[in-house]
Parts: C-alpha cells; structure tokens; sequence
C-alpha cells in the first residue's frame, strides 16, 4: 500500500508496523528519516543487540535479505532489518518471492534511494500488497520556502521571510543540507527564536548583502551601484556564487514579472497564489513589474537564455563567468 510520509510516521508512531517498506525515490531526506525512526524506536536497546541487522546494499544479496528476514526474533516481538543503499543491491527483484509471503514477526525496510523502483516489477507488486510503498520525491524550487518555513516551525522556531529565501537561494533543494544548517542554527539560538538574516550571516556563513536575492532587489530599485558590489563580490568568490546559479534566480524572478503582467487579477492574495512567492514579497513584484514593462521582460528573459548557453561554452570561447554576468547586468538595467 502506498502511503504517505506522515501516515507511516503516525503509524510507527503508534506501534502500528508492516512486514516490509519499500522507501523509494530520488529525495533522500524522507527515506533517511523514517529509515532512522525505525531503527531508533521499533527496538529497545536490549532488543537490538539480537534483533536489528543492518545491510548495505553493495555489500550484500536478494538470498542474504531473505536468510535474514525469515529468522524469528530472539526475546522479543519484533526484528529489524534494514538494506540501506538498497538500489546497489544486485538481483534485488529475487526478493519478490520472500515479499510474496513476508515473516510478520519481521519489519524489513528497502531505502532505496536516488531514484525510484519499477512499479512494474513483481516486488513492487508484492511489497504494494504486503506492505508499504513510499515514493520521495524531489521538491521543485518554489516549494523549497514553505518547506522551509514548515520545517522550522516544527522545530519550535520561526524565521522571517528574507531570511527563509536567502536559506532556500543558497542551498537548493537538498532537503537533507538544508535540514543539517537549520539543525546547526538551533543550536546557538534559543527555542522560540525568530532565525534572521543576521542569524544566517553569523552562523552559517551566508551573506545577508551579497547574495542572488539582494542583486534582485537591487535590479528591481535599479540600483546600478549596488548591482555591481554585489556582482564583484561574486566574482571574487566564484565557488560559492557560480554564475549559472544566478542567472536560474533572475530567470525565476523576470519569468514570476512576465505572469505578473499578464494576470488579470492583481491583488496581492491572488499574485501571490500564481507565482507561488510569500505575500510579503508583492511590494518588490508590484515595484519590479513597473520599471519592467511587458517588452523589456521578454528582452531579459532572452538575455538570460543567451548567457546561460554562453556560460557553458556556447558561442564563448573566452569571457570570464565575472565579465559574463557583468555583461548580462548591464544589458538588464540599460
């Protein structure tokens, strides 16, 4: 049966276990988290010593699994096995036959991470209804804030919303990276903390000036001068500010002013549905899509296309990344 991450912790949670999980997909961090849950909580300490068995993927086989998971466990009502790396395991399709008929004194967990399994082959078929299927998979962008967001309140924290975007600017959409900063975070701040800018500066070691969302709200102001600090700063630190890194943010950002224009309704409640960006960000949207007439949007986003193919080589054979983006920032102010 397929469920979600949140039914399957609430079962686990309430003691309610299946014979055998098949944790799929190329998000890692949910596979990871009720990986650890099981193998934290289903077992008390004592238990464990006889009655967990972890596996690694590359290391092991479809007969291994199946020795181990048919044993009955020693002093308790429960044993844990666990295959992580589980999409290096070679014949992994042989444990249909196990999964066909699964131990119920056995909770048999298959991370099988990076990418997700055939639906069509028999142990997904058999897993599917013997037990659970969970499928991760990756966040798109735009959904990486409220993650964000939703992930710290959990933790009894709350972060601002320039805050929220420099974290979701900086790391990307690995879950599992943005998790371990946040995590790191907490530790110096007090629960109930509001995570700000200057936390993130200080802490992390994320510029609160000299990042993609600050060159934004500086193209948005036309702030020439500003634009370019930031855009030397970038170029003194390349590893940490690639250039195809910035030109995805302002592609984002002038793709969200060119659905602006052509929204018929442009209250703040419904822009903000649309282009799917926190509320307290309109003031900059409404700001940007007046200096950005329809046209001009068009113009940049074609300008942003040409630079991306000319930072990967295309039609460029030797400008810099620094004199590139410098190129670009001109052509969009001007």
């Amino acid at each position: 049966m397929a469920k979600s991450f949140d039914q399957i912790l609430s079962d686990l949670k309430n003691r309610k276990f299946a014979p055998i999980y098949l944790l799929m997909g190329d998000e890692a961090f949910y596979i990871d988290r009720i990986t650890q849950y099981i193998a934290d909580h289903v077992l008390t300490a004592d238990e464990k010593s006889f009655n967990q068995i972890i596996l690694y993927g590359k290391d092991t086989d479809a007969t291994t699994v199946d020795m181990a998971a048919r044993r009955f466990p020693m002093m308790s009502q429960h044993q844990v096995v666990i295959v992580k790396e589980a999409q290096d395991m070679k014949k992994i399709e042989d444990l249909q036959f196990y999964a066909s008929s699964p131990n119920p004194s056995t909770i048999l967990v298959l991370a099988h991470k990076h990418k997700s399994y055939d639906k069509k082959r028999k142990l997904y078929k058999a897993i599917d209804d013997k037990g659970v299927v969970f499928e991760s998979k990756k966040l798109y962008d735009n959904q990486i804030p409220g993650w964000i967001d939703k992930y710290i309140k959990e933790q009894n924290y709350q972060i601002t919303p320039v805050a929220c975007s420099l974290l979701s600017e900086f790391l990307g959409n690995d879950l599992n990276k943005i998790a371990n900063e946040i995590d790191k975070l907490r530790i110096s701040l007090p629960q109930g903390s509001q995570i700000t800018p200057e936390h993130i500066e200080q802490n992390i070691g994320i510029s609160k000036e000299f990042n993609n969302f600050e060159l934004i709200a500086a193209i948005t102001q036309r702030d020439v001068l500003k634009a370019n600090r930031i855009i030397n700063y970038f170029g003194s630190n390349q590893k940490d500010y690639p250039i195809f890194v910035t030109i995805s943010s302002l592609f984002g950002f002038f793709s969200k002013i060119l659905l602006y224009h052509f929204t018929p309704d442009k209250s703040d409640k419904n822009l903000a549905t649309v282009l799917q960006v926190n509320p307290y960000f309109m003031k900059d949207y409404h700001t940007a899509a007046k200096r950005f007439i329809p046209k001009k949007t068009v113009e940049i986003i074609g300008y942003l296309r040409e630079y991306d193919l000319k930072c990967k080589g295309v039609n460029n054979v030797s400008t810099s990344p620094h004199d590139l983006l410098r190129e670009l920032i001109f052509k969009i102010l001007h």
